[in-house]
């Protein structure tokens, strides 16, 4: 289990303006915090802001003011402590499966014999054998993205940062990653922020969903989901999923239709 706690403090995030056109405030004064272990959904309207405080936390982007800590330690760039997956297929085409799981590994210096175990290892939870001289190009969407969170994941972070790493694929593709990510989440206990604009697959997942604003974002709402681990699809159909998918259709709603009358 993860050892540190993240804390997001007052951060935000201000885009500067290109010739006449005006700054824009992406994200206003935002704390966050999850504890080690914990599976956190943050759920809002398209251009709240999630991705771009998914990417300050990553150390991806510097935020405007505020910080991000790894307990008591500043977050001031990427480190091997966060592992992040993105919604587009992020590996690298000229790379094998197999190559691309062990690339964080050889850059680490990793004896051969190790790097090969420890992606063997992930290529075997993530349902890959088979598949480990392939090139990404040869893969479906689904398989892509069971190897980019292969590759995240053998690196052993204490922290998975996942920008809506489903987004692209089919709605039964989805589901099927969905319950692979809930299988590892429940055999390892990493820390994980999980950001989607799905509320089925925010409550499917979490223990907590953070409900943000239209832009310029803020957290306006937390929720708990006191659904017992563990879970599989059977839950979707039971009244207290369905009573809090009600409770978060009606956060959101007010939320999109401001960021839909603000275009």
């Amino acid at each position: 289990m993860s050892a540190k706690t993240l804390r997001v403090e007052g951060v935000t995030r201000t885009f500067p303006g290109r010739g006449r056109t005006a700054p824009t405030l992406a994200l206003q004064p935002t704390t966050v915090s999850a504890a080690p272990g914990e599976f956190v959904a943050i759920l809002g309207p398209s251009g709240c802001g999630k991705s771009t405080l998914l990417r300050i936390v990553a150390g991806l982007d510097q935020p405007t003011a505020g910080q991000v800590l790894l307990d008591a330690a500043p977050v001031t760039g990427p480190g091997p402590d966060r592992g992040m997956v993105f919604q587009s297929y992020t590996l690298f085409p000229w790379l094998t499966v197999a190559q691309n799981i062990r690339y964080g590994l050889a850059e680490r210096g990793l004896p051969e014999a190790q790097q090969a175990e420890i992606a063997g290892r992930f290529i075997a939870r993530t349902g890959l054998r088979g598949f480990e001289e392939h090139w990404p190009k040869q893969l479906s969407g689904g398989m892509q993205q069971r190897c980019a969170l292969a590759r995240a994941l053998a690196n052993d972070p204490e922290i998975l940062l996942l920008d809506e790493p489903f987004g692209a694929l089919d709605h039964q593709t989805r589901e099927l990653m969905q319950e692979l990510l809930l299988e590892i989440w429940e055999a390892d206990r990493k820390t994980v922020l999980f950001v989607t604009h799905d509320i089925d697959e925010a409550i499917f997942l979490s223990n907590r969903v953070l409900v943000m604003s239209a832009r310029p974002g803020r957290i306006k709402a937390e929720v708990a989901v006191p659904l017992p681990y563990p879970r599989d699809w059977t839950v979707k159909t039971t009244p207290e999923f369905a009573a809090l998918k009600a409770r978060l259709m009606g956060e959101i709603r007010e939320e999109v239709r401001k960021s839909i009358a603000a275009v």
